[in-house]
């Protein structure tokens, strides 16, 4: 199964903006073989942006529930999906 974690945005809604830099500098979306995994990095980006906040770097860090993961259907990519559960409440 593949997993992607989706931000809320005004314009687009809900959206996978988390992308991979390649090599020759190309990027491609990023996409994770299980909820566990997505989740883990997402946590890891929220703990980034709460240091970046605290340090003074930025105004304000995202919050948890502009996010959420989604369970992609086979052979789609959004926004065809099965909704992964609500696990930021």
């Amino acid at each position: 199964m593949t997993y992607e974690v989706q931000h809320f945005t005004l314009c687009d809604g809900w959206i996978n903006c988390w992308t991979i830099e390649n090599p020759d500098g190309s990027t491609e979306l990023e996409y994770f073989d299980s909820f566990e995994q997505a989740l883990e990095y997402l946590d890891g980006f929220l703990e980034d942006e709460q240091m970046e906040y605290e340090a003074g770097n930025i105004e304000s860090p995202y919050e948890r529930d502009e996010f959420r993961i989604v369970k992609l259907e086979e052979g789609y990519t959004c926004p065809k999906f099965e909704p992964a559960g609500e696990y930021y409440e």
